[in-house]
């Protein structure tokens, strides 16, 4: 299981039914939240997400809508009763703001907090677990920004099993030779695994752009993944006023998707000035077919 679930999908003001920006990444049995805007905890809740599988925490950047929400959902997850760590990768300045909110109300979390200082400029893998590599690259905004790249890794090996058994090869060992391993025969002889496997499939990546100027110096980063987030604050008569304010608009976003050979675009992080959004499909989908509004709510699969 590889998706994402989009719990807010506005920009810095939220509405009555639109709320700041916050995604949660599903990967097999855990759960990794990307920002965390005000309110995120209520949507957590609303949408049934299981906070227990919650492990890592990625902040793009320390404007209110992308982290008003963090300090909330942590004190709730002490007050539940959590012992289980959270690993929060966000720039450095966030640990102190955390930290000063904690030691003014006197509270003490019942589980482990740690911080990863996402340095600026810094582009590379942050985390490996599991499955999973999750890498960070900065965008163009007008504070340190990151966004970040998920890739869910297939690593077991493909079997051939009508080669395996003519290498006489028990099935028993099926398993090991999928996780890379030669196999001995009773003889002497070595079985080299690439001679009865093949190499894993390509594993499925999801990129997320933060808050961002257009920028196709991003693109290499992009370049033909399964999913693609990327903001879109503003429709395209605006883009003077999105250049001015480092954001995008729908048909910047769309061009970069379309440029990457990305399979699929995700669009949100709408302006509070419109209350229909049909419009940035109707500018976006010209330029890049395969584009979606990023519905609260709704889980896609990558």
């Amino acid at each position: 299981m590889f998706a994402v679930t989009i719990l807010g999908n506005n920009s810095a003001i939220p509405t009555l039914d639109r709320h700041p920006t916050a995604q949660v990444v599903t990967c097999n049995e855990q759960l990794l939240l990307v920002d965390c805007g005000e309110g995120t905890q209520l949507q957590i809740a609303q949408y049934r997400i299981r906070r227990s599988k919650l492990r890592y925490i990625f902040i793009s950047h320390l404007h209110g809508d992308h982290y008003f929400g963090l300090i909330g959902l942590l004190n709730t997850l002490s007050l539940m009763g959590r012992t289980d760590p959270i690993s929060v990768y966000a720039p450095p300045e966030l640990e102190q703001i955390i930290q000063l909110q904690l030691d003014c109300s006197g509270t003490v979390l019942k589980f482990e907090l740690s911080f990863v200082p996402l340095q600026p400029g810094y582009s590379g893998i942050i985390l490996e677990d599991k499955d999973l590599t999750v890498s960070c690259f900065p965008t163009q905004h007008r504070i340190t920004c990151f966004g970040f790249s998920f890739e869910m890794q297939k690593r077991k090996r493909k079997l051939i099993p009508e080669q395996a058994r003519a290498y006489e090869i028990p099935a028993a060992y099926f398993s090991r030779l999928q996780d890379g391993a030669d196999y001995q025969r009773k003889d002497g002889t070595l079985v080299k695994n690439d001679w009865v496997t093949l190499p894993p499939p390509p594993g499925k990546r999801y990129v997320y752009c933060a808050d961002t100027l257009y920028d196709v110096n991003l693109l290499p980063v992009l370049k033909d993944a399964d999913l693609m987030y990327h903001e879109t604050t503003y429709l395209h008569d605006l883009q003077q006023r999105a250049a001015e304010r480092f954001h995008s608009t729908s048909v910047q976003a769309a061009s970069l998707a379309a440029a990457a050979a990305v399979k699929r675009l995700l669009i949100g992080h709408f302006s509070s000035k419109y209350t229909e959004l049909q419009p940035f499909l109707d500018e976006s989908r010209p330029v890049f077919g395969n584009t979606e509004i990023a519905e609260e709510g709704v889980t896609y699969i990558i």
